[in-house]
């Protein structure tokens, strides 16, 4: 009798852990992040900048907390705008990602303002930045360096990121 009831016991434990980890691992995140990239820097300079496209398949909305990356002592999001030829950058401390849309970060507009740079950006090299978002959370990707003032990526091969990790587009 004793050992029908550790039995049960036993697979009743396994079931449980299985079932939890399972709720865990099951969930593909439905953010994907494309086109990760930087201005160059040159020698001495404390701050840069980095663009991506955020993707939000899913069917609720999602927000995008944080960023970090090696190179830089912190990312803030920034939107710039410009009012009778002046140009101002306003710090957001998150952006919404709504169902279905899709949020590019680019030259001119909202972008990634890396802080307190430990080394110049050169063009053709990369660094990881990794994403936090609320439900999706963190995605690592690898953001490739571009001409100082490039105003889109150029020629460099397009990336998406997701749970999966870098797919080539």
């Amino acid at each position: 009798m004793r050992f029908a009831s550790h039995l049960i016991l036993g697979a009743l434990i396994a079931f449980v852990v299985t079932g939890h980890v399972q709720a865990q691992t099951s969930h593909p995140s439905t953010i994907r992040v494309e086109n990760a990239w930087a201005r160059a820097t040159p020698a001495g300079a404390k701050a840069g900048a980095a663009y991506v496209a955020v993707i939000n398949n899913g069917g609720s909305a999602d927000r995008l907390l944080s960023a970090t990356a090696p190179v830089a002592q912190k990312v803030q999001f920034h939107t710039e705008t410009e009012n009778n030829g002046i140009s101002r950058m306003r710090e957001l401390r998150s952006v919404e990602i709504d169902p279905g849309a899709k949020v590019v970060f680019k030259p001119g507009d909202m972008h990634m303002m890396m802080v307190g740079l430990k080394q110049a950006l050169k063009e053709g090299e990369t660094f990881p930045l990794t994403l936090t978002f609320e439900k999706a959370g963190k995605i690592d990707v690898t953001v490739s360096v571009a001409k100082v003032g490039a105003m889109q990526s150029g020629d460099m091969k397009s990336m998406t990121h997701g749970a999966g990790g870098p797919t080539k587009n």
